[in-house]
């Protein structure tokens, strides 16, 4: 069991897994291409009853290079032929942000990350402090070698004055003003957030019962599959538990993440009013943190001030790679394993 090598044979084993599983599959084409100029979109297949009461949501690659694991649970499930209650429809979201893993970026096309876009833009935009005074050190202008250890001493010098927590807040809690840096939630709704909201009114709307599971990568122990719920209210810490039993909030300081503003399982939630919702992100650890955070800050500036096609994009590009989607066949099991428990555990608790 491997992950794909990329976006296209990743999408081309989806969706021939589903077609053999005779799935309703409907294609929303993405405005952009890929790097070898082939077509992008977001596919989703439809299994089971259409008006079932109960639904299950799985995305796919909401940051984009973490896509390559969350491909690889849906093909799996796919060609292991599962077979689904009466009462149950499975919504399978393949590559929500297909331009961020085609090009392996976990941020889409405007260097946006999804997961911070689905807030009120009509609304005041978050502010963030911390970020404020950390945005030269956290993506410079220059990444040499004396450029990353000046920026190393300033982010080793904001924890130690405020701790490390605050240092993961202030860098990857979300922030609103600087384009070309990490956690960019926007200047308005990207084109994977209005493709996500459409999807969820026409697939679910119109549900009784629906369970999400959003499959990221990059946090935690390798291999580990921690769930991770957003801002369940009481109502909906009792939906958690019954279709999830355990599960971490970051907000109450628990979680391997920190408490981000603008995810998507917040703004499902919102698009979702009136339907009882549990929704939680598996969240499998790869590298440790510093690693992770140094790739994302490469990617950043190879975009932001380099050349995303010239001879230091390889080895950047690499180096995102194994920070989120790692060439181990080991990790790949793991996830594939965690995936299939967590999913059935959720199949279980729709039907009590």
């Amino acid at each position: 069991m491997r992950l794909a090598d990329n976006y296209q044979d990743a999408r081309a084993g989806f969706l021939d897994a589903a077609s053999a599983r005779d799935a309703a599959l409907i294609e929303h084409a993405h405005p952009e291409r890929g790097p070898d100029g082939a077509a992008l979109a977001t596919d989703v297949a439809v299994l089971g009853r259409a008006d079932a009461p109960n639904r299950l949501l799985v995305i796919s690659g909401t940051h984009g290079v973490e896509g390559f694991a969350g491909s690889l649970c849906q093909a799996e499930w796919l060609r292991d032929g599962v077979s689904i209650p009466d009462d149950l429809a499975v919504v399978l979201v393949h590559a929500i942000n297909p331009y961020g893993f085609a090009w392996v970026r976990r941020v889409n096309e405007d260097n946006v990350d999804l997961n911070r876009n689905c807030i009120d833009f009509d609304a005041a935009l978050p502010a963030n402090a911390g970020y404020d005074e950390l945005a030269d050190a956290i993506v410079p202008e220059r990444w040499d070698d004396q450029a990353r250890q000046t920026s190393a001493e300033q982010l080793l010098e904001f924890a130690g004055r405020n701790g490390f927590d605050a240092l993961q807040a202030a860098v990857s809690s979300g922030q609103y003003a600087y384009p070309s840096g990490i956690f960019f939630g926007g200047e308005r709704p990207v084109w994977s957030r209005t493709t996500l909201d459409s999807i969820v009114r026409t697939h679910l709307g119109d549900a009784e019962r629906v369970a999400i599971i959003d499959l990221h990568t990059g946090l935690g122990p390798f291999g580990h599959g921690e769930l991770i719920a957003s801002h369940p209210d009481a109502a909906g810490k009792a939906r958690l538990a019954q279709c999830f039993d355990e599960y971490t909030i970051p907000a109450d300081g628990n979680s391997v993440s920190a408490d981000v503003q603008g995810d998507i399982l917040d703004g499902i939630e919102v698009w979702l009013a009136g339907v009882d919702v549990a929704g939680v992100a598996i969240e499998w650890g790869t590298v440790d943190i510093v690693g992770v955070s140094d790739a994302l800050r490469a990617d950043a500036w190879l975009h932001g001030y380099g050349d995303p096609r010239g001879p230091e994009a390889a080895p950047i590009k690499a180096q995102l790679r194994a920070a989120f989607a790692p060439d181990e066949p080991q990790w790949a099991h793991r996830v594939v394993d965690r995936f299939v428990e967590v999913r059935d555990r959720a199949i279980d608790g729709l039907a009590s």
